[in-house]
């Protein structure tokens, strides 16, 4: 059998119609767009047709409000910073969570080193956030708040629309962190009242190192980079055109298809965590049963550290992660986890399967048998375990 992947939550690869809509910027179209003569323009154009794509997939009201970044960590550093620095007349209050991707999280640390106020919001068992939370930490310095929309590591989806509610209420900027919602989720920032919202392409079969930051219209932000007049004068820097006809490209796609993706990955999802929640004993589900993004899986298998689970997987064919992709190399427990009141000792037992395109039901059938067996392997020489049983 050929190797499974099942961490789609760190990366996607690229599609086929995706780069075939990129590889004319490369050699034929590839002018500067901030050039006056006919191939500036055209790149020029390009991004503009882009901008108006993202826009309608998202929700936007104008295309003006469409910024491309490198990145989903630059769009979240960028919203944070820039929206606190540029409204420190009014507030030098951030509201967040303690189970952001580390993107805001560290970014909130930063800001908290620079004088700033940074009210980390506690979650439940689930990871989950309530608008009540929300409305009950916003105070009159208050100036952001950021939620991510659906979380990295346990897929728990937040309630968007009841937080931008009441943050528009409140006159507070909101922001999310959409990043694994973007393809799994329908986005729409006009109706949730959203201000600001990050993306990245790579997480919907798009290229890497290109993402998008929207800025809802009237939203006071210092600029990210200074040098030239790109992006609204906000963001200096020639513009990648290629990987934003590529974001524009794969955002389109899986927009078009989102109800399809939906219904067969949640399918799927839930055949995977009945068949191991009934095989495997001593096995946790993390996250909200229901309220969760329709690929992810992620289990916590007492008496066993995820390191040897991972290693013993990936000998099997079979790549998942233990977390966010970006903290990869880490043995302290999830951050996440933790925040969720799970004991650190089961807290270092989960798993994350993230199902995509690719994946089919024989290939989970597959990655349960692995499971099962590594499970029975592992828990022999487990101390714990045996000192459980004895």
């Amino acid at each position: 059998m050929d190797r499974i992947y099942l961490d789609y939550a760190a990366t996607t690869y690229v599609k086929d119609e995706v780069l075939e809509s990129m590889m004319p910027y490369y050699k034929k179209h590839f002018g500067n767009p901030s050039s006056l003569y006919e191939s500036g323009r055209y790149a020029k154009n390009a991004i503009d047709r882009a901008r108006e794509e993202v826009a309608k997939c998202i929700g936007a009201k104008y295309s003006n409000e469409i910024y491309f970044t490198a990145c989903g960590t630059e769009s979240d550093n960028w919203a944070l910073k820039g929206v606190m620095e540029a409204n420190k007349a009014k507030g030098k209050h951030l509201i967040t969570t303690a189970v952001e991707h580390h993107a805001v999280i560290d970014t909130a640390e930063y800001l908290k080193k620079q004088g700033y106020d940074v009210t980390f919001l506690p979650v439940d068992e689930y990871g989950m956030v309530t608008a009540e939370q929300v409305k009950n930490a916003i105070r009159d310095d208050t100036v952001l708040v950021s939620v991510v929309y659906a979380n990295n590591e346990v897929g728990t989806i937040n309630p968007i629309a009841e937080i931008g509610k009441v943050t528009r209420e409140a006159g507070v900027l909101f922001h999310t962190d959409a990043v694994q919602a973007a393809g799994h989720l329908p986005l729409d920032v006009a109706a949730d009242n959203i201000d600001l919202l990050s993306i990245s392409a790579h997480k919907f079969y798009g290229p890497k190192g290109i993402g998008m930051l929207y800025i809802r219209n009237g939203v006071k932000i210092e600029r990210f980079m200074h040098g030239g007049a790109q992006e609204r004068k906000r963001r200096a820097g020639t513009e990648n055109v290629p990987e934003i006809i590529g974001l524009a490209k794969a955002l389109s796609m899986a927009t078009a298809s989102l109800h399809e993706t939906q219904s067969r990955l949640t399918e799927l999802r839930d055949y995977m965590i009945h068949e191991i929640m009934t095989r495997i004993p001593y096995t946790k589900l993390n996250g909200h049963p229901e309220k969760r993004l329709c690929n992810n899986v992620n289990i916590s298998l007492e008496f066993i550290e995820a390191e040897a689970s991972l290693l013993s997987l990936d000998l099997a064919g079979i790549e998942c992660s233990s977390g966010s992709a970006c903290a990869s190399g880490s043995l302290a427990s999830s951050h996440v986890l933790l925040a969720m009141g799970i004991p650190p000792e089961i807290a270092k037992g989960a798993l994350r399967f993230t199902m995509g395109d690719t994946t089919t039901k024989e290939q989970i059938d597959y990655t349960v048998n692995q499971l099962v067996q590594l499970a029975e392997r592992l828990r022999k020489i487990s101390p714990l375990y045996q000192q459980m049983h004895a």
